[in-house]
């Protein structure tokens, strides 16, 4: 399994960016999504995550309202719109895959720098 995130990079407070995440080597509409991200000095967080179908979504408190997780399972791609950027969501974003073939198993991209300035 591969996945690949692109559409990081710099913007100004109260900007957006999109981010997008594509997976291959996975049975992509039957796994399970989520991004995150980590900071400089800070431990990896949980930003959002979607279920396979796409139909149930969740976010961190500190992204409610102004991010959205989607995909489109046929072109095998996650998403993150993120609108309203604050300096503090400056970090390098992951996508990660959860296996819906191989219970247990889960898979990180290698991330997109995020840097929002003030």
């Amino acid at each position: 399994v591969q996945l690949v995130e692109s559409g990081g990079g710099l913007v100004q407070a109260g900007g957006s960016l999109r981010l997008s995440c594509v997976a291959s080597g996975s049975t992509f509409s039957i796994d399970a999504m989520a991004w995150y991200r980590q900071a400089p000095g800070k431990q990896r967080e949980l930003v959002a995550t979607i279920t396979s179908g796409g139909g149930s979504t969740n976010y961190a408190d500190s992204v409610k309202g102004r991010f959205t997780i989607s995909r489109d399972n046929a072109k095998n791609t996650m998403y993150l719109q993120m609108n309203s950027l604050k300096p503090e969501d400056t970090a390098v974003y992951y996508c990660k895959l959860v296996s819906g073939t191989y219970l247990g198993r889960h898979y990180w991209g290698r991330g997109t720098q995020v840097t929002v300035s003030s």
